[in-house]
């Protein structure tokens, strides 16, 4: 029996990123598997003709019942009630493995004391094999690292935690 491309956790990883993400349709091929997703669409996946499970049914409903949790969280990080309250904090599109810099021998991306401007990359979210670089989408010092590198992320959690400018 060949060896599965992909296992079910991966499918819906992938499955949960591309419903967080402004990304339309998704198209991968590995060998004879091919899998489409499409946003608001439907999932399709082409396995070999040796094997006659397609294993995409189930997960897509999967992918909706984290996206309500999620929403109690941002009340803490725009409150900038006290003056050195003051913060933002930025927080993962996605869920996968996070990485501080490009490499194991690379030097981190941003440190705390760090001034960083609109598109300066923060970090790397590895999903579903994917190096996804994170931006910054505002002006401001990072005050402080969140999450330990190499760890695992869940779709908005907090990564960074900075002071506006």
């Amino acid at each position: 029996m060949p060896q599965a491309i992909f296992n079910i956790d991966e499918i819906n990883q992938l499955l949960h990123a591309v419903n967080n993400s402004n990304v339309n349709k998704l198209k991968l091929e590995k060998g004879d598997f091919k899998i489409t997703i499409k946003q608001g669409g439907s999932t399709q996946v082409v396995m070999p003709a040796l094997s006659a499970n397609p294993p995409v049914a189930a997960p897509a409903p999967v992918v909706a019942a984290p996206i309500p949790a999620a929403a109690p969280t941002p009340p803490p990080a725009t409150a900038p009630e006290a003056s050195s309250e003051n913060y933002i904090t930025i927080k993962s599109p996605m869920i996968g493995t996070f990485y501080r810099a490009s490499g194991p021998d690379k030097p981190t991306f941003v440190n705390v004391g760090d001034e960083i401007k609109v598109g300066t990359v923060l970090c790397i979210i590895e999903a579903m094999k994917l190096f996804n670089e994170i931006e910054s989408e505002m002006n401001g010092t990072i005050i402080k690292v969140l999450v330990d590198d190499t760890s695992p992320v869940e779709y908005d959690q907090p990564l960074f935690l900075v002071q506006p400018k």
